[in-house]
């Protein structure tokens, strides 16, 4: 015993990580402390090779390549004599230049069968490679592992690779693998996403041409009508059938994709098709089948979500995807309870709504608290209480993707103009209508119900677009689209623009009840501008200020250097006497997370390892934790 704790400590020194959990998962079922004899010698460690039977440094790599050696011999059942490793890799005439980490050969033992491609952890980059070394050995069966992820490949085309669920055992063909009942609780929760789908963009533009965005959408929202709707006892629709054409392959998906449709009217238009070539239906789909989108890890799904948003280049209209600790912090400082109805009027991606809920989930709906009906309790809190308007169809598809994968089958995310009511749909109007505010006076209330302007809202949650400027018509309807004289009141003129930033405060103020609260990114500009100070005068007539945090300047780097603060409001209550003086909590992030490159800067132990949190995330190098602790300390004074 003593000597398996002394060789886990040395793997971890190995490693540069003390938790081997997160480094190892592909092998959760071998102890490599058991099966490696590990010595030190001079400072560096040693252990025999399963295969070569000699001594070799133990360096991360090697380590994952033994245990995979170790996984292909008694998981499935290949002949240690059937194996080889570092093999040479013959490309037309050079020989020798590279080699393959394992080699598992036919029974004639000289035709290559599987390949094996071995990283250290975290180390994604060998794919490009391994399907090259498939192309110049002719071996149909790659697997590319990391020991934290292992990717199953069929070689089908010089060109063309289909994922594989799993790799056949000895004496097991492909249709074997294919064929085996593939059911919900066979589904892997998905360890990378962000990886899949950049996988997916290589199948679907490699193959096509057409947009990648859009066609991975229609996949995962297939994949998610699949999960929600077919028995979990019955085999899965999202799949590749085994023995099918890719015609008959493109036909089941697109009819997952009609049905999800239908599920989700309001997602996609009704003549939309998937697009996917015939010959790219079979890898697209190999690639998500064997994976769990419904429920999985938040953190993974948002990671993979950042991706793709930044990859479809919103920036030019002044939409930045907000960092998740700058989320946390606002979220943290407000702290939502399960009876408060959020909503994000520019939602993205649903950032803040997931945050919150998540906030809701972990500090008061959790089982702890509600025994075995906590999952009933979180699925009620999301369907009603959490809401997101966006004006682009894209971030609608990224943040409903989102709320249904959190667990939130029904989604209150709308396709809509936030700043103009007036030209919603009949869906909006009548999602929203529930929520208007009541007045006392009747012409009042019915001037409401028709413009649809104010709200019952507990929490606003949001980070407004800062490019554009409004014109037009519009600024009539807002106090702020009017010029103001030097004592801050309203004139009867109306400005010639306003930026859209700055309508999005009115328009937010008006979705809040009274005493209801409110975190709000902004430019800086709004709040030291001379020419801004009518906007400011505005704000303090309407909503108490809490709290102001200047965010770090790379806060939204690489997109914009954009200076921005976090205003955090609490809305007069009607007939309240308006305070000449109260405290106000001002505080100034030194610490952002990250480097003027927009690069995310991680938090480093004593000898300068990156520090991993409990889900095995690397934890981002910021203070804005300790900023929203001590404005929950200003509060309760």
């Amino acid at each position: 015993m003593a000597y398996q704790k002394r060789t886990s400590e040395i793997l971890g020194k190995i490693f540069r990580n003390p938790d081997m959990q997160f480094g190892l998962s592909v092998f959760e079922n071998i102890h490599p402390e058991e099966i490696l004899d590990i010595s030190e010698q001079e400072g560096k460690y040693y252990f025999e090779c399963l295969k070569r039977k000699k001594k070799i440094q133990a360096k991360p790599e090697e380590i994952v390549r033994q245990l995979m050696i170790e996984r292909l011999v008694n998981f499935y059942k290949y002949p240690l004599d059937r194996i080889d490793v570092e093999v040479d890799v013959q490309f037309g005439r050079e020989i020798g230049k590279k080699r393959a980490d394992i080699v598992i050969y036919r029974e004639d033992g000289k035709t290559p069968y599987l390949i094996v491609e071995v990283k250290k952890p975290d180390v994604k980059d060998g794919l490009g490679q391994l399907k090259s070394y498939a192309n110049a050995m002719g071996a149909p069966i790659l697997v590319l592992t990391d020991g934290k992820i292992q990717n199953n490949i069929l070689r089908t085309d010089p060109n063309l690779f289909e994922d594989l669920p799993e790799i056949p055992k000895f004496n097991e063909t492909v249709d074997d693998v294919r064929l085996k009942k593939l059911t919900y609780n066979d589904l892997d929760e998905i360890p990378n996403l962000q990886q899949l789908i950049y996988d997916l963009q290589e199948v679907v533009l490699a193959n096509s041409g057409v947009d990648s965005f859009d066609e991975i959408f229609k996949l995962i929202y297939a994949k998610l009508y699949d999960e929600i709707e077919t028995p979990r006892n019955e085999n899965r629709r999202f799949r590749v059938i085994a023995g099918a054409s890719n015609r008959e392959n493109l036909v089941n998906i697109q009819q997952l994709f009609e049905d999800s449709k239908n599920q989700w009217r309001d997602v996609f238009k009704a003549n939309d098709e998937i697009e996917i070539p015939e010959n790219a239906i079979v890898p697209a789909v190999s690639l998500l089948q064997k994976y769990r989108l419904f429920g999985s890890n938040l953190q993974v799904i948002d990671d993979a979500f950042e991706y793709l948003i930044n990859l479809d280049a919103k920036g030019e209209k002044g939409q930045y995807f907000t960092p998740r600790h700058v989320i946390d912090m606002a979220v943290k400082m407000l702290a939502p309870t399960s009876k408060d109805f959020i909503i994000d009027t520019a939602a993205g991606s649903c950032g803040f709504l997931l945050h919150a809920m998540q906030y809701v989930w972990q500090n008061e709906l959790n089982k702890k608290n509600w025994g075995e009906g906590y999952e009933v309790k979180q699925k009620d809190h999301a369907e009603k209480r959490l809401f997101g308007i966006d004006f682009d169809p894209r971030s609608v598809k990224i943040g409903k993707a989102m709320m249904l994968i959190a667990g939130d089958g029904k989604t209150n995310v709308t396709n809509a103009n936030s700043l103009d009511s007036e030209v919603w749909n009949e869906d909006a109007k009548a999602k929203f209508r529930p929520f208007l505010h009541t007045f006392k006076d009747s012409n009042e209330n019915r001037r409401n119900q028709e413009k649809m302007t104010d709200f019952d809202f507990d929490i606003v949650l949001t980070n407004p677009p800062f490019a554009g400027e409004i014109t037009g018509t519009l600024l009539n309807r807002y106090d702020l689209g009017f010029k103001h004289d030097k004592n801050f009141e309203k004139t009867s003129k109306h400005q010639n623009k306003v930026s859209r930033d700055v309508l999005f405060i009115e328009r937010d103020l008006n979705f809040l009840k009274p005493g209801g609260r409110m975190a709000i990114v902004l430019p800086q500009g709004v709040l030291n501008n001379t020419q801004m100070e009518y906007v400011r005068k505005f704000i303090l007539s309407k909503a108490r200020l809490l709290a102001v945090v200047g965010l770090h300047g790379n806060t939204f780097k690489p997109h914009t250097g954009t200076k921005t603060s976090i205003l955090f409001l609490q809305k007069w209550k009607e007939d309240e006497q308006i305070p000449e003086d109260y405290p106000i909590f001002m505080a100034t992030s030194k610490k952002g997370g990250k480097d003027s490159s927009g690069e995310y800067v991680y938090r480093k132990d004593s000898e300068g390892n990156v520090m991993y949190d409990d889900f095995g995330k690397k934890i981002i190098d910021h203070d804005l934790d300790e900023i929203a602790e001590e404005f929950l300390k200003f509060i309760n004074k």
